[in-house]
C-alpha cells in the first residue's frame, strides 16, 4: 500500500471520496426529475470557466464553479420563462460553452496537458489550496441538501402538489441546479469535465435497478458511488490510467452486471 505515501493520492483519494458521496443524492433528484442531461451542460460550462482560468492565470477551479452556477441561474430561468423548452435551452448552453470553451483554448496555447487534465481529469492536478476549497463547498452542498430535504422530495414528485402546497418551487427548483452547478464543478479535478456527468448518472440508474424506497435507492447509489471512486483511483495508480475513465468505467461495469443479473432473475 505505498500509494498512501504519496500527497497527490491521499489528497486525491479524500476528495474524490467526498465527490462520491455527493455525486449520487444531486444525481437521484436529477434522474426523477428527467433532468440528467443537466449535468453534462453544466460540465460543459465548467470547461469553458476551466478555459478562461488558464487564459487569465487564476485558478480554474474557482472560475469554474463560477460560470458553472451563473449559467445554472440562467438554465433555470428559461425554463419558467416558458419561451424555451427545458432540453432546447440545455442544448443552447451545451454548445455555445463548449464553443467558447475551444476559442479561449485556441487564444491562450492551444490544447496543453492542464487542458486535457480538466477533460479527463488527473488527481495530480488537485493542490491542496483545492482540497480546502473542494471540502467547504462539499459540506456546504450536504448541509443544503439535509435542509431543504423535504421540499426537493416533494417537487421530485410532484412540483405542482408542492406548489399547492406552499413549497417555493422556484425556489427550491433554483436551488437544486446550483447544487448540481458546485458538484459538477467541484468534480472537474478528479473525473474531468466529459465525465462527471456519468459519475453524476450511472450510480443513480443502477441503484434504480433495485427497486427500492427513495431513501434506500441514494444509499445504494452511494454504495456503488464511493466504491468506484476509491477502485478507480488506486487501479488508476497502479494501472497508470486516468483517473476519471477508470471510475466511469467501474460504474457502468456495475450497472452491466446489475442490469444482467435482473434480467436472468426474471
Amino acid at each position: 500500500m505505498n500509494l498512501f505515501h504519496y500527497d497527490f493520492i491521499v489528497r486525491g483519494i479524500e476528495v474524490g471520496l467526498l465527490i462520491g458521496l455527493i455525486a449520487p443524492v444531486i444525481g437521484t433528484f436529477l434522474v426523477l426529475r428527467r433532468y440528467a442531461l443537466i449535468a453534462d451542460t453544466l460540465a460543459h460550462v465548467s470547461l469553458a470557466g476551466v478555459a478562461l482560468g488558464l487564459l487569465l492565470v487564476i485558478n480554474p477551479l474557482i472560475t469554474g464553479i463560477v460560470a458553472a452556477v451563473i449559467s445554472s441561474v440562467a438554465v433555470e430561468r428559461l425554463r419558467l420563462s416558458k419561451r424555451v423548452y427545458a432540453d432546447s435551452a440545455l442544448s443552447i448552453f451545451l454548445s455555445g460553452s463548449l464553443a467558447l470553451a475551444i476559442v479561449l483554448v485556441s487564444v491562450s496555447r492551444g490544447f496543453s496537458v492542464d487542458i486535457f487534465n480538466y477533460l479527463f481529469g488527473s488527481i495530480v492536478t488537485v493542490s491542496a489550496s483545492d482540497v480546502y476549497l473542494i471540502i467547504t463547498l462539499g459540506v456546504i452542498v450536504l448541509a443544503t441538501i439535509v435542509a431543504f430535504y423535504k421540499e426537493l422530495l416533494f417537487i421530485t414528485f410532484d412540483e405542482e402538489g408542492a406548489q399547492v402546497a406552499g413549497v417555493k418551487t422556484r425556489l427550491v427548483n433554483s436551488i437544486l441546479i446550483i447544487l448540481a452547478a458546485l458538484t459538477v464543478s467541484l468534480a472537474i479535478p478528479i473525473v474531468g469535465t466529459l465525465l462527471i456527468a456519468a459519475l453524476i448518472v450511472i450510480p443513480v440508474v443502477t441503484a434504480l435497478q433495485f427497486r427500492k424506497s427513495f431513501l434506500r435507492t441514494v444509499l445504494i447509489a452511494e454504495v456503488i458511488s464511493l466504491f468506484s471512486v476509491f477502485v478507480g483511483i488506486v487501479s488508476s495508480f497502479y494501472l497508470n490510467i486516468p483517473a476519471g475513465g477508470a471510475i466511469v468505467l467501474l460504474t457502468v461495469l456495475i450497472f452491466i452486471i446489475v442490469f444482467t443479473l435482473k434480467s436472468m432473475r426474471k
